[in-house]
């Protein structure tokens, strides 16, 4: 009998704890506590690809690269997207690996560098939004800006970040060999940063752009190429809710994609927070649904995982 399918889709400042927690042990940490959940849903019968984001540490990349500029050549965004593919993904492959003989489990772990193919023509090019890096107070962010020519905003309240342009992911170029690798039984890390912006140019060639993607879209088109059964986004929060923050608060532990599409239009998620995520898991269940394909959404934290899958907590989303 085939397994169910999930893509788990981690994000890259849940492995920065907080400011003064950034370091590669501290990041490797949460890490290794992030896994088990995954290796929850791996003994309770689940295929599992876990994606990852990578806004903070491409950040620090970047700014590595700024402060070392007249000693060695800068590296291109797209190629730092690949460092962090490489290095995140080693950090997962190891924890994995780890707390899978811990419990005495046999199976492979990959991590694949995945290309994620986008227009070159896509708006977000003149329109640099994505944050990435780490956060930074207002007069900071300006004197980057001014001295390095940064394009900044502030992010969901939190402080201000260094913002890059971040085109819609079009095709995931790995997702055959993802699928034969799931098909041996490997467990698969891939579409990190959601995956290394590329175009094709006249010629059908790629080349690399500088650019970054969102992870949670890039995870949609993956869970539905991959024909997935459930795209899981763990959060900060265990909940979905509208109207928060206020006394008419409401936690939600079911929603339709209709009722997720009424409340996106109402802006009750948030754009720079929680909206991105439920707009990823209703066009990965719409674009599903298209194919014959039934699919849901979870939307947790990573310690609720477990409970989360026996509808004890979370939000899930779905066309029922």
């Amino acid at each position: 009998m085939k397994k169910p399918l999930a893509v788990v889709a981690v994000g890259g400042n849940a492995l920065i704890a907080d400011e003064h927690k950034n370091s590669i042990p501290d990041q490797y940490q949460a890490v290794i506590e992030s896994v088990r959940p995954v290796v929850d849903m791996i003994e309770a019968g689940w295929d599992v690809v876990l994606t990852h984001g990578n806004g903070p540490q491409v950040g620090f990349i970047l700014r590595r690269s700024e402060l070392a500029a007249g000693e060695v050549a800068p590296v291109p965004l797209d190629y730092a997207v690949g460092d962090t593919q490489g290095a995140i993904g080693y950090m997962f492959q190891k924890a994995l690996l780890n707390e899978l003989q811990t419990r005495g489990i046999s199976r492979n772990v990959v991590a694949l560098v995945t290309q994620t193919v986008v227009s070159a023509e896509d708006p977000a090019f003149h329109n640099p939004v994505k944050p990435v890096g780490a956060f930074m107070d207002e007069a900071i962010a300006h004197q980057r800006q001014q001295e390095l020519g940064w394009s900044i905003a502030e992010d969901a309240g939190r402080g201000w970040r260094r913002t890059v342009p971040s085109p819609l992911p079009l095709d995931v170029l790995e997702r055959e060999t993802i699928s034969a690798l799931l098909a041996q039984g490997c467990i698969v890390i891939a579409c990190g940063g959601g995956g290394i912006p590329v175009v094709r140019d006249e010629h059908q060639q790629l080349k690399g752009v500088e650019a970054v993607i969102d992870k949670d879209l890039a995870s949609a088109l993956l869970a539905e190429q991959l024909g997935a059964d459930l795209l899981l986004i763990p959060t900060g929060v265990r909940q979905v809710a509208v109207n928060f923050g206020t006394p008419q608060q409401q936690w939600l532990s079911n929603l339709s994609v209709e009722q997720a599409e009424t409340f996106i239009r109402e802006g009750q998620f948030g754009a720079g927070s929680m909206q991105p995520k439920v707009e990823a898991i209703v066009k990965f269940i719409n674009n599903s649904q298209q194919q014959g394909k039934y699919a849901k959404g979870l939307i947790t934290t990573p310690e609720a995982i477990k409970a989360a899958l026996n509808h004890q907590t979370g939000t899930w989303i779905s066309n029922n």
